[in-house]
């Protein structure tokens, strides 16, 4: 019975080993995807400010 339990804690182990070191190369593959979706983010932030600007000259417009 123990010689069961030893085989099973280290076959747990060995997978776990395993499949944490399987993510690494996929994350550094995604890291071009990664900089494409900031530079997204960053034209629709500034779409987002110009048109607020736009907004707020128009309010100030039609108070005047």
């Amino acid at each position: 019975m123990n010689k069961l339990l030893a085989a099973l804690v280290a076959t747990l182990f060995a997978a776990t080993t395993a499949f944490a070191q399987a993510p690494a190369p996929a994350a550094a593959a995604s890291a071009p995807a990664a900089k494409s979706e900031k530079k997204v983010e960053k034209k629709a932030k500034a779409k987002t400010k110009k048109s607020a600007k736009k907004a707020v000259k128009k309010t100030e417009e039609k108070k005047a």
